[in-house]
Order: structure tokens, then sequence, then C-alpha cells
């Protein structure tokens, strides 16, 4: 199987089938977790499907993109509140080694009712295109990162997106340059200055470009898994998960 068949095949033995025998085969034994709530090993995993399966949790997988051995699945879980509230957007990141999920990263939030631009956190387009620009794509938005939200060169910015073009899904942003500047500018005057924003994940397919950070804001570690897809050399459209660090876990592997 490729790593994208491979981890489609655990997620469905795991969180569709909920079928332990059937989820084991597909991991490794020394399974690296990075789940807050999860204990580490394949058996932290195994452990978690029957209360899975009790709680009648459900996924729906809107968005897969792969590169090299990492998978990224875009994610809405129902009935979730195992896993902190009933319905829960999310960012799963998956490590194959050897024909095995070996490794797994997350980023959970749970949706609002209404959000600033009209747009879910999940809908839009899902095709995977330009393959042959991958690179380019990949490129342009480390950029991105870097210079506008890590602080760089944030007057590099039409560099990377036209202003008037960048559909935002973020629940509290607004489309554009517009909406990006006027969010900014709100979060600071609440305290929410971003002062730390450093990529540790970068997967990327065609047209659409993932990126994990450690970041810290408001002097509080966080977690913010980005989705970005590009448009003839340009950003115009995102998707994120941002969720707060905690400082206790079930394992000693961090987020990242």
């Amino acid at each position: 199987m490729s790593p994208k068949e491979l981890v489609l095949a655990l997620l469905t033995a795991a969180f569709v089938a909920h079928d332990p025998a059937a989820a084991k085969p597909l991991l490794a034994p020394d399974y690296i977790q990075h789940n807050p709530a999860i204990p580490t090993g394949a058996d932290g995993l195994l452990g978690a499907i029957p209360v899975v399966k009790d709680s009648g949790l459900t996924v729906t997988t809107h968005r897969v993109i792969s590169e090299g051995d990492y998978v990224v699945l875009h994610n809405t879980y129902e009935n979730a509140d195992a896993f902190g509230a009933p319905s829960l957007v999310a960012f799963d990141v998956f490590r194959v080694e050897d024909g095995v999920v070996a490794e797994h990263w997350d980023n959970l939030q749970a949706p609002p009712e209404a959000t600033v631009s009209g747009r879910s956190m999940t809908d839009g387009p899902v095709e995977v295109t330009d393959l042959d620009r991958t690179q380019e794509n990949k490129e342009l938005v480390v950029g991105f990162v870097r210079d506008i939200l890590g602080g760089a060169a944030p007057q590099n910015v039409t560099q990377y997106m036209d202003p008037a073009v960048y559909m935002q899904h973020n629940p509290l942003i607004g489309d554009g340059l517009t909406g990006l500047m006027k969010a900014i500018e709100e979060f600071a005057a609440q305290g929410q200055v971003i002062t730390k924003f450093e990529p540790q994940i970068v997967v990327a397919e065609g047209n659409f470009v993932f990126v994990a950070s450690d970041a810290v804001m408001g002097g509080e570690p966080w977690a913010f898994f980005d989705l970005w897809r590009v448009e003839a050399g340009k950003i115009v459209e995102h998707w994120d998960v941002v969720s707060p660090i905690p400082a206790e876990m079930a394992h000693d592997n961090g987020k990242f």
C-alpha cells in the first residue's frame, strides 16, 4: 500500500470499523503518539478504539495530501465528547515507516456556529492539482510563513498573495489581506500577540501545502496547523486548526 492508502486503512479500522485486530498490523509497535490525551505506543491507540466505539464517534475526511512518508488528513469528528467537544475539526498527520504507521500528530478545534467569512472550517476545493508545481508551491508557502506570520519581512506580503483574493476558513478572520490585518490588530488589542511561529512539519502535494507550527501567542504555547491552497503562483485559500498546547500529556513526546 502507498502511505496514503495505509493511513486511510488505519483510519477505517480504528474509527469506522472499530476493529483493533485490523488496526494492529498497520501500526508500528513503538508507534509515537503526539495527541496529548492518548498514551504512546500501538497499545495506546488500540486501547482507545473501544472508547471511540462506545462514544458513537464518527469521522468525515475532507482532504488528503501526501508527500514522501507523510500523510495529512483534514477531518471532522462528530460525537467527539471523549476528546473535548461534540464536534471537532482536525488535522491529523501521520508518518509511515517500513510499511506501517509509525507516528501521529494532530490538532483539534471545536467549530463555531458562525464564521466571519461565512465559510465553514472544512468546505471548499478538495481536488489535488498542479502536481508538477509541488516544490514551487511549497517554497511559496514556507516563505509566507517565515516572512508574514513569523514576522521576518511583513512588507513582502504581496509577493505571496493577491490582497483581494484570499479565501478564509479561520472562523475569526475575514477574507483578503484586509481581513487578515484586521484580525491581527484585534488579536493584538486583546493581548494575543504572536512572538514565536516556527514550522515543525511541512507537507505539500500539488496545489495544497500544509504547515504545522510551534507558536507562542499571548505568552502561552500554541500549535497552529495550517493548510493553504495555491493557484497560479499565489496563495488563494486558507484553512486552519489552532489549539493551546497543554502542560501535561499522556506521554513524554510533546506536541511535536
